[in-house]
């Protein structure tokens, strides 16, 4: 006999499903319990940031596993400008790459030949041109011919939303071995200073000094401890706020012959023109993806790929052949216990078009939806 839950969804089974129950988290891998960690810091951040009540008028934005070729984070916080934030949902809910932005950010007001207007964009101009139809198909950009010459003009100026970076790495368990391999990636961020502050998560121990604090990790960087659930966390230390509007320093190459090796480090200067176009698209990918994007490198079309809610409301994945929370890498389909989802899950009445997997993705999408103002809910 089948049931429904409250979202309208099979749970006979073991069926792709919501469950309102919690997460087994004991006896998993060590990557497993990382990953379930940095959702559930996500979902902490996206609750409890700002830190500081001074800093309520804020608007949240929450992703994870976002930054450069270089530097990925594990989760970022961007604080943005509320009303910055709302005009940039006019812009749609994809991503701004960079030849988008430098088109929409530089459109003029009245008709214009686009070279005349737009700044010489450092590569060959059939990109920008290529940029100018794009934004034209995505209805965020007018444009017109005079003759053999296209003329532009915006619909709207691109808004200054964003007014922060806040980059997070998750270990929740923070031995000496990852806070070695930890520490180098922190002193790459604090020396760009792409982020305007570091921090490192690690999980609450319950010892009267944290263990995090004894580990040789850059003074500039905030440590974080969290209990992942119930969703609490104390700042342990607080981080130093970086010169994210002054020159960068990228380093290269590191002395690679120990403790005694004297010799110096390769770097190079990065300018703060650089850094604020890269900040602004990593902001506009965290725009796009948010944090509920797992689903999007996942199979919810298996018939063992569910979401579970914990704490009531975050859904999780969990695997029913498994039995536990899977990371991105384990739900694929070349995991042996992948079974695609039977096709009369599709058909015969089911309340959900496309079956139990479309409708997680939706969820997700949904939340993810309503967590960026002005972005109409039916689009």
């Amino acid at each position: 006999m089948s049931s429904i839950d409250a979202v309208g969804i099979d749970t006979t089974n073991g069926s792709s499903s919501v469950f309102r129950s919690p997460l087994r988290t004991a006896g998993v891998a060590r990557h497993t319990a990382e990953f379930g960690f940095e959702l559930r810091t996500c979902r902490w951040a996206e609750r409890a940031w700002p830190l500081e009540s001074a800093s309520d008028d804020r608007a949240i934005v929450v992703a994870r596993q976002l930054g450069t070729k270089r530097r990925r984070w594990d989760t970022i916080v961007l604080e943005c400008d509320p009303v910055g934030l709302r005009e940039r949902a006019r812009f749609g809910s994809d991503r701004l790459d960079s030849n988008l932005l430098h088109v929409v950010s530089n459109a003029p007001a009245e008709w214009t030949y686009y070279r005349d207007c737009l700044p010489h964009p450092g590569y060959p101009w059939r990109y920008v041109r290529e940029a100018i139809h794009e934004a034209d198909s995505r209805d965020i950009l007018e444009t017109r011919k005079s003759g053999n010459r296209i003329e532009i003009r915006r619909k709207w100026p691109y808004p200054d939303w964003l007014d922060r970076i806040v980059a997070i790495e998750n270990k929740p368990d923070l031995d000496a071995s990852a806070a070695r391999a930890l520490s180098s990636q922190l002193e790459y961020d604090v020396a760009i200073g792409l982020a305007d502050e570091v921090w490192v998560a690690t999980r609450e121990t319950g010892d009267a000094v944290e263990p995090a604090l004894f580990e040789g990790l850059p003074v500039e960087a905030g440590i974080l401890t969290l209990e992942p659930e119930t969703l609490t966390a104390e700042v342990e230390w607080y981080p130093r706020t970086l010169s994210a509007d002054e020159p960068g320093t990228r380093i290269l190459e590191r002395p690679d012959g120990g403790q005694r090796d004297g010799s110096a480090a390769r770097f190079e200067y990065v300018d703060p023109a650089v850094k604020a176009d890269k900040r602004l698209a990593i902001a506009e990918r965290a725009y796009e993806r948010g944090w509920r994007s797992f689903v999007d490198t996942m199979r919810p079309d298996c018939r063992h790929f569910q979401l579970r809610a914990q704490d009531g409301v975050q859904l999780q994945p969990h695997c029913a052949d498994k039995r536990r929370c899977q990371t991105a890498a384990e739900c694929s389909g070349n995991c042996p216990a992948f079974e695609p989802e039977p096709p009369v899950w599709r058909t015969r009445g089911w309340p959900i078009e496309g079956g139990p997997g479309k409708r997680c993705q939706q969820l997700l999408a949904d939340r993810r939806r309503r967590r960026r103002p002005g972005q109409d809910s039916s689009r």
